[in-house]
């Protein structure tokens, strides 16, 4: 773990930090487990580094002293909606929480923003108004649909 990156974002976990990073791995490409740090070899990982596409993260199992929180959150962005949907159903799988807009909090207590390429081009088109059309059909949603999203910009 000498030649991690000097600067990434870490997590803190309750326990399941080797358990969520192998699964964040499982699910982007472009990620590995860097390294763990075990006090005990026979124990669980105290510190889990990993690359999710390219990302550095640190994962810390540091106890019940603090939770996860919405205020940080991992955001992802998605080719179309098929990547959409098969993030955002593994994500959501086995006591996930779906959440508004694009937004869920997986089984860990991590917040995701999965966010398909179309919705930053739809919002940021030069045609305001039917950029308004797509964020009024984005806040109704909680898994982001790309051809609603599509259809309320071209007013339809």
């Amino acid at each position: 773990m000498s030649d991690s990156p000097k600067v990434r974002t870490c997590l803190w976990f309750n326990g399941d930090a080797e358990a969520a990073a192998t699964l964040y791995v499982s699910l982007l490409p472009g990620s590995s487990i860097d390294g763990a740090m075990r006090p005990d070899p026979a124990g669980p990982a105290v510190v889990v580094e990993l690359t999710l596409a390219g990302t550095p993260y640190m994962f810390l199992n540091g106890g019940p002293n603090y939770e996860l929180s919405p205020a940080a959150s991992i955001a992802v962005r998605t080719a179309d909606q098929a990547e959409t949907d098969a993030l955002w159903d593994a994500l959501v799988a086995d006591g996930g929480e779906e959440s508004m807009c694009g937004w869920l909090v997986d089984r860990f207590g991590v917040s995701w923003q999965i966010v398909p390429d179309a919705l930053p081009r739809l919002l940021g088109a030069t045609d305001r108004e039917a950029a308004g059309r797509a964020m009024q059909a984005m806040l109704t949603m909680r898994r982001l649909d790309v051809a609603t999203l599509e259809a309320a910009f071209r007013g339809e």
